[in-house]
């Protein structure tokens, strides 16, 4: 291929990972007529269709997808490469791009890694917010974070965080004239405010266990949220039981605004861990992100 034309591929891949030309012209500095044209160029010369364009979206052809699946591991490998050849200066410097939950970015991640941004100026770091799980490799992520039940077989994985549960709370005013739930069963006949999965599309089911009693229990409501944070406002404000971290609500838990349902059918279970394919570990800036944010057990 002549020379130019791999920078065609690589705006391509911009495209194709962004799903919108204005978002992959902005990332990439240029004009989206030029990438429009660009890409344009690339499929004619390659004489197939990459990209199914409409006024709002843009989506990959079969001819596209194959493309892209094939170019996004290589690339990921080849900027993997040139991150770790920093190696040979005196100062780690390069950007990691991790993908976490929007509880793990507030709660363990950014927390531990603000101290660190004024000692090591030429890194750079980019935290995308995202609680589907993502495919690292594929969508060009230095690492991810995850609960460690959740993490690949051939993954690298550092726990970063403490055992924490999730509690069912509900406001004292909604309880007022309900009955209160003894058993994960009784939330069925509860208003419940729902999680919708990010990854599949679906309505989390609620987890439970108790004496080695395992309970998954599909809730009904009036409200779903994809995010946590609103959750938390919408059972203060009496709209019904949420399920959720229970760090987020010991707070409000202590103060009176919340009850918490159900503990002893919410044990803990293991925390956070930054997970990330064997190559990344080369890298002296990677290395710097790990070890910031290493649980260290007190």
């Amino acid at each position: 291929m002549a020379k130019e034309d791999f920078n065609d591929l690589l705006w391509f891949l911009a495209v194709a990972e962004e799903r919108n030309f204005t978002k992959a012209a902005a990332k990439l500095g240029i004009t989206q007529s030029t990438l429009s044209h660009t890409i344009k160029r690339l499929e004619t010369r390659m004489g197939l269709r990459l990209l199914t364009r409409t006024t709002r979206s843009v989506a990959l052809t079969e001819a596209g997808d194959r493309l892209f699946h094939s170019l996004s591991p290589r690339i990921s490998a080849i900027r993997s490469d040139l991150a770790a050849l920093t190696a040979l200066r005196d100062t780690p410097s390069g950007t990691i791009k991790i993908t976490l939950s929007d509880h793990a970015l507030e709660t363990v991640v950014w927390p531990k890694l603000k101290p660190i941004l004024s000692k090591y100026p030429d890194i750079k770091i980019e935290l995308s917010r995202d609680n589907g799980l993502r495919n690292i490799v594929d969508d060009g992520f230095d690492a991810g974070v995850r609960l460690g039940e959740s993490i690949e077989k051939d993954m690298i994985a550092v726990r970063i965080g403490p055992d924490w549960r999730m509690l069912a709370v509900a406001s004292p005013e909604y309880l007022a004239d309900r009955s209160i739930p003894e058993h994960p069963q009784d939330l069925m006949q509860h208003d419940c405010i729902n999680m919708r999965q990010a990854t599949g599309g679906g309505l989390y089911i609620w987890e439970f266990e108790k004496n080695g009693q395992e309970l998954r229990v599909r809730v009904d409501g009036q409200l779903a949220f994809n995010t946590s944070y609103p959750m938390v406002d919408a059972a203060l404000a009496g709209h019904g039981i949420a399920f959720l971290p229970e760090d987020l609500v010991t707070d409000h838990i202590e103060a009176g605004r919340l009850v918490a349902l159900l503990s002893d059918w919410s044990p803990p279970f293991p925390g956070y861990y930054i997970y990330y394919p064997s190559r990344h570990q080369n890298s002296p800036a990677f290395k710097v992100v790990v070890d910031a944010l290493r649980y260290q057990r007190s």
